[in-house]
Parts: C-alpha cells; sequence; structure tokens
C-alpha cells in the first residue's frame, strides 16, 4: 500500500478526466477515502483550522520542496521507508541508489540552509 502512486494517478485522472481509458483504482480511492476520512474527522472533533505560512517566500520555499518530494517519491517508486529500509535490506541495487540519494539530497539541503541561515545574520 502506497500513497505516492495513487496521488501521481489521481492527478493524472483530474488531468485527463475525459480519457475514457483512465479508471478510478483502488489505490486512488484509498487515497481520496484518508483524505475524506481524516477532514470529516477534523471537522466532527471540531479540530478543523486553516493555518498559512510566515511570509510569500516561506510559502515558495514549502512548495518547492513538495514538488521535490514528490518527483523523488515517484522517481523512486517509493518512500524513504520503502526503499531505504525495505529495498536496502534486500540489497537491490536501486535501493541503494536511491537510499544515497536520500541521504544526498538531506545533506545537501541542510548545508543551504544553514547557508542561508548565516547570510542573514
Amino acid at each position: 500500500m502506497s500513497f505516492i502512486s495513487p496521488f501521481a494517478y489521481l492527478l493524472e485522472l483530474l488531468l485527463l478526466w475525459s480519457d475514457k481509458s483512465r479508471v478510478m483504482t483502488f489505490g486512488i480511492a484509498s487515497a481520496l477515502g484518508v483524505m475524506a476520512g481524516s477532514l470529516a474527522h477534523a471537522l466532527a472533533t471540531r479540530s478543523f483550522r486553516l493555518e498559512s505560512f510566515r511570509d510569500p517566500e516561506d510559502l515558495i520555499n514549502h512548495l518547492i520542496g513538495g514538488a521535490l518530494m514528490g518527483f523523488g517519491g515517484v522517481l523512486a517508486m517509493g518512500c524513504t521507508i520503502g526503499q531505504g529500509l525495505t529495498g536496502v535490506s534486500t540489497l537491490a541495487l536501486g535501493s541503494f541508489l536511491a537510499w544515497f540519494s536520500i541521504i544526498t539530497g538531506a545533506a545537501l539541503t541542510m548545508k543551504i540552509q544553514y547557508w542561508r541561515l548565516m547570510r542573514e545574520g
């Protein structure tokens, strides 16, 4: 059970809704069900609230990060748990490549964030 591919298929289904070859799959339905269920629970318990970012730059940083995570999840055919733990434990070469890329990307991101923090003062 994964959420990376179903969300990609959901986006494809929404973009190409007039294409009759696109079908609603179990993965797409379960992804929609999780979103609808969490919304229903938040509304029922009166814990629903809207939150925002501190400034437009923070919003842009989060949008870029989310897009990169989505792209990486689809490219790696799974999430960090699936590739980093499960795949490496089976000695899959692609999982080692994904795991190395995850670590490199995290280290590079931390270096960039540290550089930006020091530049601001």
